[in-house]
C-alpha cells in the first residue's frame, strides 16, 4: 500500500532544528529545504557561519541496519579517498541519529554542477571513480540492503499499479500484456548475459547524483545502494543514439578498467535494467501518492495521458530489448 499521509506531518521546523542541536551543533535559525522527495533534506545554518545538511529518512522504509550499511559503505569509500559525500560521525562515531520518532543523518554541504557528459575526458574520469567504487563494493556483500531483481523491480512494480487501481480501466489489459511480454524479454537478456557478479553498488548513479567542481566529480545520495551487476552504475550515464552510447561506454570503461575488471557480457543488461527502472519508477510514484509532496511535485502522474505515454515508451523498450548489446572491444 502507499505510505500514510502522516509520514512527515510532525516534521516541523522546530523539530528539525532541535534534532540538529541534539546532535551537538548550534543552529542559527537558517533552514532551507533541498530538492528531495523520498526523504526530507534541509540545509541548516550553524552559529559558526557554516552550513550542514540534515537528511530525515522516510519512516518505515529502511531498517536501522539497512541505513547503517548505507552509511558504512559511504564511509568505507570516503576513507579510501573516493569522492563520496559520507555522513558525519559524532564524537562516539555515530552516524544514524534518532529524535522524536525520526531517524536522521548529518552531512557536510557540498555544491557542484551536473557533469558535462558530452566531454569524453569527463566520462573517462567518471569511469575511473566508478571502477574504484566497485573495487570496494566487491570486497563483501550487503547483508541488509536489497538486491536488484526482476521480481522486485519488475513483477512487483507492474502488479502494484494494477492491483491498487492506478491504471485506467481501458488501459489495464494493454499494460498488463505489455508488462508480461517485457519481463519475458528482460529474462532473456539476463539469460544471454549469463552468470554475472553481484556487488555493492551506488544503485542510483544518474547525473543528478554526480556533482562537478573545479576538482572534478563527487558522488552523493547512496540512499538506494544495493546489490546488483556493475553495469547498473554505468548505463544511466549513457544517452543519445546507439552510436553515441557506444562511444560513451568505450570512454567510461577505459577509465573503469584501470581499477576494476568489467564483464562485457553485462552489456546485454543495459536495456533490461532501463526497462526495470521505468516500471519501478511508476510504482514508486504510486506507492508515494498519499504523500502531499508527491502530488505537488508530480501533478502529471496518474493521469490518462501519463499512462498512455508510459505504454508507448515501454513499447519502444520492447524493440530495444531485442537489439544486440552495445559493442565494446575492451
Amino acid at each position: 500500500m502507499s505510505e500514510p499521509v502522516s509520514a512527515y506531518q510532525f516534521l516541523s521546523p522546530d523539530l528539525i532544528l532541535d534534532a540538529v542541536e541534539a546532535s551537538g551543533r548550534r543552529c542559527n535559525g537558517h533552514l532551507h529545504a533541498l530538492n528531495s522527495y523520498e526523504n526530507r533534506v534541509y540545509q541548516i545554518g550553524l552559529e559558526d557561519d557554516g552550513f550542514i545538511v540534515v537528511k530525515f529518512y522516510r519512516p518505515g522504509r529502511w531498517s536501522d541496519a539497512a541505513i547503517q550499511e548505507e552509511h558504512d559503505f559511504a564511509l568505507e569509500l570516503a576513507d579510501r579517498e573516493i569522492p563520496v559525500v559520507a555522513p558525519l560521525r559524532d564524537e562516539q562515531g555515530v552516524t544514524l541519529h534518532h529524535h522524536q520518532g525520526f531517524r536522521f543523518a548529518l552531512y557536510p554541504r557540498r555544491g557542484g554542477r551536473w557533469p558535462d557528459l558530452d566531454n569524453p575526458d569527463n566520462l573517462l574520469w567518471l569511469g575511473r571513480f566508478i571502477g574504484r567504487i566497485h573495487a570496494v563494493g566487491a570486497i563483501k556483500p550487503f547483508e541488509h540492503r536489497p538486491a536488484l531483481t526482476i521480481e522486485h523491480y519488475g513483477e512487483a512494480s507492474y502488479r502494484f499499479v494494477l492491483e491498487q487501481g492506478f491504471m485506467p480501466a481501458e488501459l489495464r489489459l494493454a499494460y498488463r500484456t505489455l508488462a508480461e511480454h517485457l519481463l519475458g524479454q528482460v529474462r532473456a537478456c539476463h539469460a544471454r548475459a549469463g552468470e554475472v557478479a553481484q556487488i555493492r553498488l551506488h544503485g542510483d548513479c544518474h547525473p543528478g547524483n554526480i556533482l562537478w567542481t573545479g576538482e572534478g566529480p563527487h558522488f552523493v545520495d547512496l540512499d538506494d545502494c544495493l546489490m546488483g551487476p556493475a553495469v547498473q552504475d554505468l548505463w544511466m550515464l549513457l544517452s543519445g543514439e546507439r552510436r553515441d552510447m557506444t562511444a560513451q561506454v568505450a570512454e567510461i570503461l577505459e577509465g573503469y578498467g584501470e581499477f576494476f575488471d568489467f564483464n562485457a557480457r553485462e552489456l546485454h543488461l543495459v536495456e533490461a535494467l532501463r526497462t526495470l527502472r521505468m516500471m519501478h519508477y511508476s510504482a514508486w510514484l504510486a506507492r508515494r501518492w498519499d504523500d502531499p509532496a508527491f502530488k505537488r511535485a508530480f501533478p502529471w502522474f496518474n493521469t490518462q495521458r501519463y499512462w498512455e505515454e508510459q505504454i508507448l515508451a515501454l513499447r519502444e523498450q520492447a524493440a530495444l530489448l531485442d537489439e544486440p548489446p552495445l559493442a565494446w572491444l575492451g
